[in-house]
């Protein structure tokens, strides 16, 4: 004669990239818990997205200042590196050759800001709004997904 196993069935909901195993959620009061904490973070989260996009608008607007600054510089840079070669050793040349040196500090300068406010900058702070907008769409998927097993419960 055979014998039956009885295997414990585990519910479990893909949504996304998580699996929640519920069945140890037997309570009403427990799912109510998880649902105000569920609101409580898409809340931080709809927060954090907007400070993110607010400042991806601030980078966007820095970034093109920053990159014309540049370009300006450069080609400064340019121009003082052939001046210079051109001249005779002299209080001319020394003054270009301290032009130079303000020019390669200022184009220091913004290269740092490029990295903290510029495109760089956008370009991670675009990356960060995308984050969250997925963490707020798996905390949308958890809620419902407790909705839906609390009606079971019930």
């Amino acid at each position: 004669m055979a014998q039956h196993l009885s295997i414990p069935v585990v519910l479990t909901l893909k949504l996304f990239i998580m699996n929640y195993s519920l069945i140890n959620l037997t309570q009403v009061t427990d799912c109510n818990v998880l649902l105000a904490w569920a609101a409580k973070e898409k809340a931080e989260l709809l927060y954090q997205k907007t400070t993110d996009e607010r400042f991806a608008v601030k980078y966007a607007e820095t970034s093109q200042e920053i990159d014309a600054a540049l370009l300006s510089v450069l080609a400064q840079l340019n121009a003082s590196e052939i001046t210079i070669a051109s001249l005779p050793d002299g209080p001319t040349k020394e003054e270009e050759l301290d032009k130079k040196t303000r020019l390669e500090y200022r184009k220091f300068v913004l290269e740092s800001r490029k990295e903290t406010y510029g495109t760089i900058a956008l370009l991670q702070k675009q990356t960060e709004v995308a984050r969250v907008e997925q963490e707020i769409a798996e905390m949308d998927a958890f809620a419902a997904t407790i909705q839906a097993h609390l009606l079971t419960i019930q």
